[in-house]
């Protein structure tokens, strides 16, 4: 078997390991449990990947969203390294498939969402599985006390009761220490070896300012920083808004959120990721699983939500080491909007049972069903209707995702789905009558296995090549076959969808833990006064208050973001001062005078500056005076 470099240089054509990562790898070979905080970029995947290769087996990786599930695997298949990820949108039949594969022993990795862990048919296959290493990625998430708290991720624990003697490999950029503490526990890590690697990111220069026009400063950064850019914005309205009127300014840019379809999501991506678009101006929906080195700024129009969000993305900037720069631009109504996110965030218990109601009402949900049922939900539409406000919806939606009744998900995608409602003897008819459809029924059938019986993601992009016909014609001859009775026919969905987790239940009967409520507002408002004292407090180094956060407590000074360049400029002032306040005191002792148009003339420009700064200093406290004839005097 390979040793970890060797893997390393192989697969990802890298000499040697960066910072905790080769004594991460050791731990996890030695079979240990692992916790590794490692700082946005920092390779976390290799720690978990390498250690995998090196053993015979499969990795099982717990990962919160599809798409990084999809970059992950897309990453490792370019590598020549087989993997296998399970998508929610997948059939029984897919998914008992993709588990069949991974049981044969062909594949390295399989990832899999933290809720699939419940479902009878990967529990069927779970203790037959080969696997040799189980990694978590954002690690946080399994934390109640943290900024992204997912419920899901406490079923991971009952993993263990299949694979007692498999190391478990816990990777996270952004817990504190209490969060790293629950991480712990509720992964049930045994005497885990706990690697934290520095949060000092020498090349990154953080930077905030307190701006009249945002939009002003915005161009003014990208005119004096070149090279790629993510602007993060608030809402979804804000990103085009702003990406026009960067174009206005003939700055290459454009807009991306979850309420884009798949298809313009992933055009502007590789637009952007190719460098043929500059500036993504975007939500907080676009950068997870994004690979891009060398993003030389990031820019936070509005203020995020907490300390760690905006850790964890404006480290998507200088992967590649050169100077790259994170900036915070606010003014005093975002500091007035923060310092209402509590309340906003935790409203009433009523209120979220009032909410609820009205989301029942919408989906029209009868009491008693629903459970485990996809429901399309398109927010501002059910906003409009209820009249509701935004943010108090979403609000109202985390905390019944938290409290384990549904998931709301405003990226997914669901693909096509077919299955046959006409008995054979039927569809013979129907065939002979229909002979204009007869190449679409031949199609599903001979290129969908089982589709006759079963529910089957279908294809119309594939069926309309086979069939030599445009993809809107083939969406209009299945249309057509539903119509008639041969097919059930579902098209694909990009809407934003909701999951009940359980059967719909009576408003006045839903169960909120209180409690555990009124405790996560506090720590929201812990949070909140973290980052307002980041943006608002002008003298300690960014980089050091960060790591300080994330209990990193070992960094020196940057010496590169805007309250250590102040410190800078004010020392250095403060020298500049000194000593031309001394060759004026010099000058005036060896001549009892001064020529000011003479002594300055072989000045600089900020020389002359300084030299009118000590001499208005001078004056104002009583020491020379200027004559008519511009000499300086002592008094």
């Amino acid at each position: 078997m390979a040793s970890a470099k060797e893997l390393l240089k192989q697969y990802w054509d890298h000499n040697s390991f960066r910072g905790e990562q080769e004594n991460i790898i050791n731990a996890v070979v030695a079979g240990e449990d692992v916790l590794a905080l490692l700082p946005t970029g920092g390779g976390k995947s290799i720690c978990y990947q390498i250690p995998s290769l090196m053993k015979e087996g499969l990795c099982l990786v717990i990962s919160p969203l599809i798409a990084l599930m999809k970059d992950q695997v897309e990453n490792l298949e370019k590598k020549n390294i087989p993997a296998l990820y399970i998508d929610s949108s997948y059939t029984y039949i897919q998914v008992s498939q993709t588990l069949q594969n991974a049981l044969q022993g062909n594949y390295k990795f399989l990832y899999i969402s933290p809720e699939r862990i419940e479902s009878n048919l990967f529990q069927e296959y779970a203790r037959s599985l080969p696997v040799n290493l189980i990694a978590v990625d954002e690690a946080h998430c399994v934390s109640q006390w943290g900024y992204d708290f997912r419920p899901s991720y406490l079923r991971i624990a009952q993993l263990r009761k299949y694979y007692p003697h498999i190391p478990v490999i816990a990777v996270t950029a952004s817990a504190t220490p209490p969060v790293q503490k629950d991480i712990i526990e509720k992964l049930q890590l045994k005497n885990p070896a706990v690697f934290r690697q520095s949060f000092e990111r020498k090349n990154l220069s953080y930077a905030v300012f307190k701006v009249e026009s945002k939009i002003n400063k915005l161009i003014n950064i990208l005119n004096n920083v070149p090279g790629t850019a993510i602007v993060y914005c608030k809402n979804r309205r804000l990103t085009k808004q702003v990406a026009d009127l960067l174009l206005l300014q003939n700055i290459s840019a454009d807009h991306y959120h979850a309420g884009l379809s798949l298809n313009e999501r992933t055009g502007k991506q590789q637009q952007w990721k190719n460098n043929s678009l500059r500036v993504m101006v975007c939500t907080n929906a676009f950068g997870m699983g994004i690979d891009k080195a060398d993003v030389r700024s990031v820019i936070h129009y509005d203020i995020p939500d907490c300390l760690e969000n905006y850790y964890q993305e404006a480290g998507r900037a200088g992967r590649d080491n050169q100077k790259a720069y994170a900036v915070l631009l606010y003014q005093q109504q975002d500091i007035k909007e923060l310092q209402s996110l509590p309340d906003k965030r935790f409203p009433d218990v009523s209120i979220i049972k009032k909410v609820y109601q009205s989301i029942a009402d919408y989906l029209q949900i009868p009491v008693g069903i629903g459970e485990f049922v996809y429901y399309d939900f398109d927010l501002l539409e059910f906003c409009k209707n209820f009249k509701y406000d935004t943010s108090l919806v979403i609000a109202v939606v985390k905390i019944l995702e938290e409290e384990g009744y549904l998931v709301f998900n405003e990226t997914i995608f669901l693909p096509s789905k077919i299955r046959f409602t006409a008995d054979k003897f039927l569809l013979d008819d129907f065939e002979k009558a229909h002979p204009n459809l007869e190449p679409v029924i031949k199609c599903l059938l001979r290129t969908y296995e089982g589709i006759y019986d079963n529910v089957i993601n279908i294809s119309e992009k594939q069926i309309a090549k086979l069939c030599k016909i445009d993809i809107d014609q083939t969406r209009k001859d299945l249309l057509l076959l539903q119509a008639f009775g041969i097919i059930h026919y579902q098209p694909q969905k990009e809407t934003p969808q909701i999951l009940l987790l359980t059967n719909r239940a009576p408003a006045n009967f839903l169960s909120i833990n209180t409690s555990h409520l009124h405790l996560r507002k506090k720590l929201l408002q812990q949070r909140v006064d973290v980052l307002l004292k980041y943006c608002t407090q002008a003298t300690q180094c960014r980089s050091q208050y960060i790591g300080n956060y994330f209990g990193d407590h070992s960094l020196n000074i940057c010496g590169i973001c805007d309250n250590c360049l102040k410190e800078k400029r004010t020392q250095n002032a403060s020298s500049e001062f000194k000593s031309m306040e001394e060759q004026i005191d010099s000058e005036l002792q060896a001549k009892g005078q001064l020529n000011i148009k003479e002594f300055i003339q072989p000045f600089s420009v900020v020389q002359k500056e300084t030299f009118f700064e000590v001499l208005r200093f001078l004056q104002e406290h009583g020491k020379v005076r200027v004559s008519d004839e511009n000499r300086i005097l002592k008094n």
